[in-house]
């Protein structure tokens, strides 16, 4: 895990709460505070290096695509030949700024492309894998199947995306129950009250989760042959689907 500050951006008592950005204040944190709110976070950035391992060949490149600091591409340059191109998406400066300084302490990380731009408006040229972790559900709704097909369009055959994202349950006693176990999970790992509601304030129509078989129709629709559900945690799930 990366070096970061403590994640303390929400023990603060300031109302209304500002919608949720990806600023300089969060990349310093950022290490901290996915590591202590989601569920599993080391564990998808680890399955993404081990699909990288698996599915990309030289010739190929594999993006990240939502990068913030760049484990999953660090995970997929650890797990990589040299002659695969990693190209690392984020539209945040603050973001690319931290990976930037954090490959060039990296052995091999010139092999590693960083972009600050629109994941939406980024070529995808012969891409093997592409990961989107914890990326489509910060883009409106209506706009993930035009990404989902623009990458689709950029893949070799055999290729491999893997998406995870947080999901929603239409069950309310369900939905209820798994809420309550990932902010018990918070509690666990430190964060207080405050922070806990100061943080869900603040992603409320941010980011918008949606079912699980909401994406698998998704992924299919526009083009991906095979969709395997690869892992679970509460209510973040992760998917590989083929082209």
């Amino acid at each position: 895990m990366q070096h970061s500050d403590p994640d303390d951006l929400f023990d603060r008592a300031e109302m209304p709460v500002a919608p949720f950005e990806f600023n300089a204040d969060v990349a310093r944190v950022f290490p901290d505070m996915v590591r202590r709110s989601v569920p599993g976070y080391a564990d998808l950035v680890a399955l993404c290096g081990l699909v990288a391992r698996r599915v990309a060949r030289p010739g190929t490149r594999c993006y990240d695509l939502g990068c913030s600091l760049g484990a999953v591409s660090l995970a997929m340059l650890a797990r990589t030949p040299p002659g695969v191109e990693i190209v690392a998406v984020d539209n945040a400066q603050a973001m690319v700024d931290g990976l930037a300084r954090r490959l060039a302490e990296v052995p091999g990380g010139e092999r590693v492309r960083v972009c600050c731009a629109d994941v939406r408006e980024v070529e995808i040229v012969d891409a093997s894998v592409v990961a989107l972790n914890l990326t489509l559900q910060f883009l409106p709704p209506e706009a993930r199947a035009g990404l989902l097909a623009h990458i689709r369009a950029g893949m070799v055959p055999g290729g491999v995306l893997v998406l995870a994202e947080k999901v929603r349950f239409d069950d309310a006693a369900e939905a209820a129950f798994v809420t309550a176990l990932h902010e018990d999970l918070k509690r666990a790992n430190g964060y207080s009250e405050l922070a806990i509601a100061g943080k869900r304030a603040a992603l409320e129509r941010v980011l918008v989760p949606e079912r699980a078989e909401v994406h698998e129709q998704r992924l299919r629709k526009v083009g991906f042959v095979r969709v395997t559900r690869l892992y679970q945690h509460l209510n973040f799930v992760a998917w590989a689907a083929w082209t």
